[in-house]
C-alpha cells in the first residue's frame, strides 16, 4: 500500500513495555519497603514577652526554674528564690524538682505556665530534662502509669547571673 506521495507505508510498530513495567513494579515495591517510619514528637514553646510582669495574668505566682551549672533553682519572678536543688551524684536533681513542683501545682491548680531560664553553656540534654520535670509527672492510675500535667506551657530564656537582680 502506498500513500499519496508514493512511499510505502510501514507497518505500525508495537512497543513492548512489559520489561519496563516489570522494572517499575520491582523498584516501587523496593522503595516502599525500605521507607523508615518514625514518629516525630515536638514540644511547643513560648517566647517570654518583653514586659513579662505587665502581661502576667496570675499575680500570685510567676514560676521560674533557673538551670545553673551546679543547681536547679525554683523561684517566683516577683518574690525571688523559693527552693534550690543542688546537683546529686548523677547530675541534676530532676526528681526532687518534679516532687516540689507537684506541691506547687497543688497550691496553684489553675497555673499552667512556667519559665525555664538557662545559663549560656547549658547542654541540650539538661534543657530537655528540666522541661520534662516541669511539664508533667507520671502517676499510677487504675494500675497503669499515666502522665499528668504540671506546667505544660513552657517558656525559655536566658538566666540572670547569680546574685543579679532582674528588672
Amino acid at each position: 500500500m502506498r500513500n499519496r506521495f508514493g512511499h510505502r507505508r510501514s507497518p505500525i510498530a508495537d512497543l513492548d513495555v512489559t520489561a519496563f513495567i516489570n522494572l517499575m513494579v520491582v523498584l516501587v515495591s523496593f522503595f516502599l519497603s525500605s521507607v523508615t517510619y518514625f514518629q516525630l514528637s515536638s514540644l511547643e514553646l513560648k517566647i517570654p514577652p518583653a514586659a513579662q510582669g505587665a502581661l502576667n495574668l496570675d499575680p500570685s505566682l510567676a514560676l521560674e526554674v533557673i538551670v545553673r551549672k551546679n543547681a536547679l533553682e525554683v523561684g517566683d519572678r516577683n518574690k525571688g528564690l523559693i527552693r534550690r536543688f543542688d546537683n546529686v551524684a548523677g547530675g541534676y536533681d530532676y526528681h526532687g524538682l518534679n516532687q516540689f513542683l507537684q506541691q506547687v501545682k497543688s497550691r496553684f491548680p489553675d497555673k499552667h505556665d512556667a519559665t525555664i531560664l538557662l545559663e549560656g553553656d547549658t547542654p541540650y540534654e539538661v534543657l530537655i530534662g528540666a522541661m520534662d520535670a516541669v511539664r508533667a509527672v507520671t502517676v499510677a492510675q487504675a494500675g497503669r502509669r499515666v502522665q499528668a500535667e504540671l506546667f505544660p506551657d513552657i517558656s525559655i530564656g536566658d538566666a540572670p547571673a547569680p546574685g543579679e537582680v532582674k528588672p
